[in-house]
């Protein structure tokens, strides 16, 4: 329904900003004294886990849907499968909206993420696999529902790309690198495409999980590799099974890729949430990692852009981490 919107001035991440404004919250940019003097470079943070709904998918969503409202054609009914924030996005837009959500989600979806769906009004169906979410939502796209996907629209990747053309407009000085996590890739194709209206020159570089590295494997083959089975990382949000052809088009254009351990994603999980005093998900806390290991890298000073994308945390995840011994060790390239 909404490819014919791919190439109007709809799609122009700009344009999405306006678009969804009045639907969300403009979320705060921090950084951190003790962390730039750390690591001798100047660190800001997009804090968009104070967002309305805790995570960016949302504006993926709103932007998606309010384009078909702005052509007459919102549909009566959407569906999704989600690890959690798409679910919460969709749940959240549609109440807005005032249309008919469904989203299904894996049973080891964060109980937090399960709740908030519910709670804002989707009918949540849960399946035993990742692979069963997506069989039974384009089943259900061809019996009436609108399928919303996580990352697989121009429309959606605008709205996703938002966050990072807010977060520059907000600092509004020179950025060396932008830093977002990787799972459908709907982020970081939407803060290429941010980059590029805003300044072609900065760099946009993606953060994996070693242990659910489909895109990485994917950009080392020229093609979309995808995994049998949900694969295991303490980063939920980024459990997906592979890349559309549409974001594998745009990862292939990003400056540079880089898979993270687990331990490196808990060790800044830890650390930022201490740091920053938020509520950081593993999830993004990936970004930071990702940066740490580039600046290792670099001969001179830099300043960048880390994308906080999430902060909806499972409790008994945040609980353990935090009785964990990161803390012991202070951050250093």
């Amino acid at each position: 329904m909404s490819d014919f919107l791919e190439n109007n001035y709809e799609t122009c991440v700009e344009e999405a900003l306006k678009r969804i404004s009045p639907y969300i919250h403009k979320t705060p940019i921090l950084s951190s004294e003790n962390l730039n003097s750390m690591l001798n470079h100047k660190i800001f943070f997009k804090l968009e886990s104070l967002q309305k709904t805790g995570a960016f998918k949302v504006r993926g969503v709103l932007n998606h849907l309010l384009c078909l409202k702005e052509k007459n054609i919102l549909p009566e009914k959407i569906v999704a499968y989600s690890t959690g924030n798409h679910g919460i996005g969709v749940a959240y837009a549609a109440k807005k909206l005032g249309i008919k959500s469904r989203v299904y989600l894996p049973r080891n979806t964060a109980t937090l993420k399960q709740q908030q769906a519910v709670y804002l009004g989707a009918e949540v169906i849960f399946t035993d696999t990742r692979e069963e979410a997506e069989e039974r939502t384009k089943l259900d796209s061809q019996n009436g529902y609108h399928y919303m996907h996580p990352s697989d629209s121009e429309t959606t990747i605008r709205g996703a790309g938002t966050v990072c053309l807010e977060a520059l407009k907000q600092v509004n000085q020179k950025i060396d690198a932008v830093f977002a996590a990787c799972g459908g890739g709907g982020l970081l194709s939407g803060c290429y495409l941010a980059k590029q209206e805003f300044d072609p020159k900065i760099k946009v570089i993606g953060a994996e999980p070693e242990t659910a590295n489909d895109a990485a494997i994917s950009l080392a083959r020229g093609e979309i590799f995808r995994f049998k089975e949900s694969p295991d990382t303490i980063a939920d949000g980024l459990r997906t099974l592979g890349l559309s052809n549409r974001t594998f088009n745009y990862i292939k254009k990003l400056d540079d890729f880089i898979t993270i351990s687990e331990n490196d994603i808990k060790y800044w999980t830890v650390w930022l949430m201490q740091l920053l005093k938020i509520i950081c998900e593993p999830s993004c806390a990936i970004s930071m990692a990702a940066a740490a290991k580039w600046l290792r890298c670099q001969s001179e000073e830099k300043t960048i852009m880390v994308i906080i994308s999430g902060g909806n945390v499972d409790p008994n995840i945040l609980s353990s981490l935090l009785s964990s011994e990161f803390l012991l060790r202070e951050p250093k390239l």
